[in-house]
């Protein structure tokens, strides 16, 4: 679900503090389209949002997400939104960032207040 591997090497290559700005940065932007997709999904905006969220979700290494995103935005490409399993990439997400901050936590790679 998470590549850690892309996890350290983001955290080495920009440092803790950096990271962690990052981190809060990330979960603020994609959870603020995760929330208008869940609220009010706009078809015409779909393959534009799933971009969007697989483009972050890849920066900060949720692999299993940005998946689900990229097929989501394939779909919306091909006419389909309406196909799209929003439910799908909802549960990941969720698991992926509790995996994540899980992991974070026991290798202490970043401040416990994310």
């Amino acid at each position: 679900m998470i590549s850690w591997d892309h996890v350290s090497l983001l955290r080495r290559d920009i440092g803790d503090a950096e990271f962690n700005a990052v981190v809060t940065l990330f979960f603020e932007e994609v959870e603020g389209r995760l929330t208008c997709l869940r609220d009010a999904p706009d078809p015409a905006t779909l393959q534009s949002d799933l971009h969007f969220l697989r483009s972050n979700m890849l920066s900060l290494g949720f692999a299993d997400a940005s998946v689900l995103c990229h097929a989501g935005e394939k779909l919306s490409a091909e006419g389909a939104a309406n196909e799209v399993e929003l439910d799908d990439i909802f549960g990941c997400y969720a698991n992926s960032k509790r995996l994540f901050l899980d992991g974070l936590a026991k290798s202490k790679l970043v401040h416990t207040s994310l």
